[in-house]
Protein backbone atom coordinates (compact mmCIF):
# COMPACT_ATOMS: atom_id res chain seq x y z
CA UNK A 1 0.00 0.00 0.00
CA UNK A 2 0.80 3.50 -0.99
CA UNK A 3 0.46 7.06 0.84
CA UNK A 4 -0.64 9.94 -1.52
CA UNK A 5 -0.77 13.54 -0.19
CA UNK A 6 -4.23 15.18 -1.17
CA UNK A 7 -3.25 19.26 -1.31
CA UNK A 8 -5.57 21.43 -1.45
CA UNK A 9 -5.68 24.25 -4.07
CA UNK A 10 -8.16 27.44 -3.61
CA UNK A 11 -8.66 29.57 -6.47
CA UNK A 12 -10.46 32.13 -4.70
CA UNK A 13 -7.49 34.14 -3.18
CA UNK A 14 -7.69 32.98 0.47
CA UNK A 15 -10.94 34.72 1.01
CA UNK A 16 -12.08 34.13 4.49
CA UNK A 17 -15.43 32.71 4.53
CA UNK A 18 -18.20 33.78 7.19
CA UNK A 19 -18.00 31.60 10.75
CA UNK A 20 -21.01 29.81 9.67
CA UNK A 21 -20.07 28.89 5.89
CA UNK A 22 -16.31 27.91 7.88
CA UNK A 23 -18.52 25.77 10.52
CA UNK A 24 -20.35 23.68 7.33
CA UNK A 25 -16.92 23.60 5.86
CA UNK A 26 -15.65 22.21 8.69
CA UNK A 27 -18.33 19.67 9.44
CA UNK A 28 -18.70 18.27 5.92
CA UNK A 29 -14.51 17.81 6.33
CA UNK A 30 -14.49 16.09 9.24
CA UNK A 31 -17.12 13.80 8.09
CA UNK A 32 -15.01 13.51 4.99
CA UNK A 33 -11.90 12.65 6.82
CA UNK A 34 -13.92 10.21 9.22
CA UNK A 35 -15.10 8.21 5.87
CA UNK A 36 -11.68 7.26 5.00
CA UNK A 37 -10.47 6.71 8.93
CA UNK A 38 -13.08 4.30 8.80
CA UNK A 39 -11.45 2.07 6.19
CA UNK A 40 -8.14 2.54 8.35
CA UNK A 41 -6.52 4.71 5.58
CA UNK A 42 -6.14 8.22 7.03
CA UNK A 43 -2.76 9.09 7.81
CA UNK A 44 -2.66 12.83 8.47
CA UNK A 45 -3.39 16.22 7.60
CA UNK A 46 -2.96 20.20 8.23
CA UNK A 47 -4.43 23.18 7.22
CA UNK A 48 -2.42 26.06 6.04
CA UNK A 49 -2.28 29.68 7.48
CA UNK A 50 -0.97 33.09 6.01
CA UNK A 51 0.77 34.55 9.49
CA UNK A 52 4.30 34.22 10.32
CA UNK A 53 4.81 32.94 6.66
CA UNK A 54 8.05 33.48 4.26
CA UNK A 55 9.12 32.38 0.94
CA UNK A 56 12.89 31.41 0.40
CA UNK A 57 13.84 31.66 -2.73
CA UNK A 58 17.04 31.34 -4.86
CA UNK A 59 20.76 32.63 -3.34
CA UNK A 60 18.77 33.04 0.14
CA UNK A 61 16.46 35.88 -0.59
CA UNK A 62 13.46 35.79 2.16
CA UNK A 63 10.01 37.67 1.02
CA UNK A 64 7.15 37.89 3.31
CA UNK A 65 3.94 35.68 2.24
CA UNK A 66 2.89 34.19 0.56
CA UNK A 67 -0.25 36.39 0.84
CA UNK A 68 -4.33 36.38 0.62
CA UNK A 69 -4.20 38.24 -2.40
CA UNK A 70 -2.60 35.99 -4.77
CA UNK A 71 -5.12 34.12 -7.30
CA UNK A 72 -4.02 30.29 -6.05
CA UNK A 73 -3.50 29.69 -2.45
CA UNK A 74 -2.85 26.01 -0.65
CA UNK A 75 -5.22 25.69 1.61
CA UNK A 76 -3.93 22.21 3.28
CA UNK A 77 -3.39 18.78 2.58
CA UNK A 78 -4.19 15.54 3.54
CA UNK A 79 -2.15 12.17 3.26
CA UNK A 80 -4.16 9.09 2.82
CA UNK A 81 -2.83 5.46 2.65
CA UNK A 82 -3.98 3.69 -0.72
CA UNK A 83 -3.58 1.05 -2.94
CA UNK A 84 -3.25 2.81 -6.00
CA UNK A 85 -3.32 6.13 -7.64
CA UNK A 86 -7.23 5.63 -8.58
CA UNK A 87 -8.04 5.19 -5.21
CA UNK A 88 -6.43 8.10 -4.10
CA UNK A 89 -8.51 9.87 -6.63
CA UNK A 90 -11.66 8.73 -5.47
CA UNK A 91 -10.85 10.04 -1.98
CA UNK A 92 -9.60 13.41 -3.18
CA UNK A 93 -13.50 13.34 -5.16
CA UNK A 94 -15.29 13.45 -1.89
CA UNK A 95 -13.52 16.15 -0.70
CA UNK A 96 -15.53 19.70 0.18
CA UNK A 97 -12.32 21.75 -0.88
CA UNK A 98 -13.87 20.81 -4.59
CA UNK A 99 -17.38 22.65 -3.63
CA UNK A 100 -15.18 26.14 -4.56
CA UNK A 101 -15.12 27.16 -7.81
CA UNK A 102 -12.08 26.43 -9.59
CA UNK A 103 -10.51 25.12 -6.45
CA UNK A 104 -8.89 21.65 -6.95
CA UNK A 105 -7.29 18.62 -5.30
CA UNK A 106 -3.73 17.38 -6.19
CA UNK A 107 -2.97 14.13 -5.67
CA UNK A 108 0.51 12.93 -5.36
CA UNK A 109 2.18 9.85 -4.13
CA UNK A 110 4.79 10.56 -1.65
CA UNK A 111 8.25 9.03 -2.20
CA UNK A 112 9.39 6.09 -0.36
CA UNK A 113 12.53 5.69 1.21
CA UNK A 114 14.31 6.78 4.81
CA UNK A 115 13.68 9.74 4.10
CA UNK A 116 16.05 13.21 2.96
CA UNK A 117 19.38 13.26 4.20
Amino acid sequence: MNEFMLIFRHQDGGKIASPEQMQIWMKQTMEWIEGIAGQNKFVGGNGLQFDDSKVVRHNGVVTNGPFGEIKETLGGYVIVKADSVEEAVEFAKGSPVLQGDGNTVEVRKLAKGDGVH
